[in-house]
């Protein structure tokens, strides 16, 4: 059976607190999923302004995550509060506006989507995938989400009851690692390709998003205008090229 707990994200500057957001996850790797959550909605824009992730102490509290940070950085609670319930697979449903995920998307600059890998390169992925989820193999019950090199190594791979949560803590473990933008990685999610994982892909500089599901139209389109390669349906030694073909 699969564990899905509520998880409150609260940032701290300057001495106040202000919850963000509510979300249902799988307990694990709660640092990251903060972290990763408050970069790819554009709350903060990288490591050096965290000072620090914590749960609440008092009283001990492993549900309420805060990240604290550095004195005097610009925050505007106003314009990033959702103060709702977002469920373990809200997509855009869950933003305030669709205005403001746009807005906190770098720029549309002159990238150019990168070529497709090889499809045996591809089709490789999902069965390596598989292999790496330890809980999945138990429950039947979670969503993953992994990066791979160009060599088709895994680098890492996180698991949730909800599919942007295992994107949020893939994105989180490497901004907390100083390893942002992923331009050398390919992202391939084990659901389906929304627009909110693509915006996600867009943040944290991946180039290469791969889906067992289908893609939505607005994430197509979002691959299409930030140039990120996007494919879906990869599964059974097949799959389509929606961006970047």
């Amino acid at each position: 059976m699969t564990t899905e707990e509520p998880l409150e994200i609260r940032v701290g500057v300057d001495g106040a607190q202000h919850s963000l957001a509510v979300t249902m996850r799988t307990p694990g790797h709660d640092f990251e999923l903060a972290a990763g959550f408050l970069f790819s909605e554009g709350v903060i824009a990288g490591r050096k302004v965290i000072d620090r992730i914590r749960y609440c102490a008092d009283p001990q509290n492993y549900n309420v995550v805060t990240v604290d940070l550095v004195a005097g950085t610009t925050f505007d609670p106003a314009r990033f509060s959702r103060h709702v319930y977002t469920t373990s697979s809200c997509g855009v449903c869950g933003k305030a506006s669709l205005e403001l995920v746009r807005a906190s998307l770098p720029p549309a600059a002159a990238r150019r989507p990168v070529a497709p890998p090889p499809a045996e390169f591809l089709c490789a992925l999902p069965a390596k995938l598989r292999e790496a989820q330890p809980v999945f193999a138990r429950t039947g019950g979670l969503h993953a989400a992994a990066l791979f090199n160009g060599d088709g190594k895994l680098l890492l791979l996180r698991e949730d009851v909800g599919r942007h949560n295992a994107v949020d803590k893939l994105v989180g473990a490497r901004l907390l690692g100083d390893k942002l933008p992923a331009a050398d990685t390919i992202l391939l999610v084990s659901g389906r390709a929304s627009f909110e994982l693509v915006q996600k892909a867009v943040m944290a500089g991946i180039p290469v998003f791969a889906a067992i599901g289908a893609p939505s139209s607005l994430a197509v389109d979002l691959a299409r205008e930030f140039g990120v390669t996007l494919v879906g349906f990869l599964r059974e030694g097949r799959y389509n090229i929606y961006a970047g073909g």
